[in-house]
């Protein structure tokens, strides 16, 4: 059985909050450079080379990269011989939440209740938490700060299961269409399909925290990820949606069983900052 110190725990999921909102990951920071060369629109190029710059002065100056530091949100997988020497790890990642937004200055965006009553938090909590048991004695915490403006771009569908292929290809093509500018272009796209109504939204959001440039194990859904990804870019949206040739860097796709009737289809977009980060103690 490993023992993790409840204080240690605290610190180093603020020190990754804080990372994730300074510093862009070094494949994202590629890819940025990489579409500055494939964009054809002077002015997209332009826009890109902007954003490169921007996050070189938030890197260099230990300030946000955007100035909405986002929805704090967790991706926890927890082995069965790991344990805390007191508390638990979710009122430790709310404490470390509330931390690094205040010592950070990062500008807190949670409103204590949707509806009737939005009054600010003041400390950017609670979190949103996915937990995940597995064996071993390790954890792994995956940090991801989102955004409402590609956050509110995002959507889901229940496809017929005959419309396959095709219908997923359209439906992403359609909503990315639609949220324009809206969500920062150039964007990342993470889809989830499969599972049901609830879990394919979750699929969705943690397929957006792999590498740009990485592959998908599946063949299938690799190619999946390809033909959409060309589809997107042919729309002109462009850096930003004022047109141009790159309005995405990466499609990636998480799968999962599902029901015989059903093809749930997920659609979470982040923007051109797509931050995040992780530990494992």
């Amino acid at each position: 059985m490993k023992t993790i110190k409840y204080n240690d725990l605290v610190q180093k999921v603020e020190q990754m909050i804080l990372e994730a909102s300074y510093n862009l990951p070094s494949d994202v920071l590629r890819s940025l450079k990489e579409n500055s060369e494939k964009e054809k629109s002077p002015l997209g190029k332009s826009i890109i080379n902007n954003l490169i710059k921007n996050a070189g002065i938030a890197s260099s100056d230990s300030m946000p990269i955007c100035q909405d530091t986002g929805v704090a949100v967790f991706f926890v997988e927890m082995g069965d011989s790991v344990k805390l020497d007191r508390g638990n790890i979710k009122q430790a990642l709310i404490l470390a939440t509330a931390n690094a937004y205040k010592n950070g200055y990062l500008r807190k965006s949670m409103v204590s209740d949707p509806v009737y009553n939005r009054k600010n938090t003041g400390d950017n909590t609670p979190p949103i938490i996915h937990f995940d048991p597995v064996e071993g004695d390790t954890l792994k915490i995956q940090f991801a700060p989102k955004g409402g403006g590609a956050e509110n771009m995002s959507g889901m569908v229940m496809l017929k299961p005959l419309e396959g292929e095709e219908g997923i290809i359209g439906f992403v093509c359609d909503l990315v269409k639609k949220a324009g500018g809206n969500p920062c272009p150039p964007i990342i796209i993470g889809v989830g399909i499969g599972g049901n109504f609830e879990l394919a939204p979750k699929l969705a959001k943690k397929a957006l925290l792999r590498k740009i440039g990485s592959l998908n194990p599946d063949p299938n859904y690799r190619l999946l990820e390809e033909k959409i990804l060309e589809s997107v870019n042919r729309l002109g949206v462009g850096p930003q949606g004022l047109g141009g040739t790159v309005t995405a860097s990466a499609v990636h796709i998480n799968f999962f069983p599902c029901h015989i009737a059903s093809l749930p289809v997920a659609v979470n977009l982040n923007c051109h900052a797509a931050r995040h980060s992780e530990i494992v103690l």
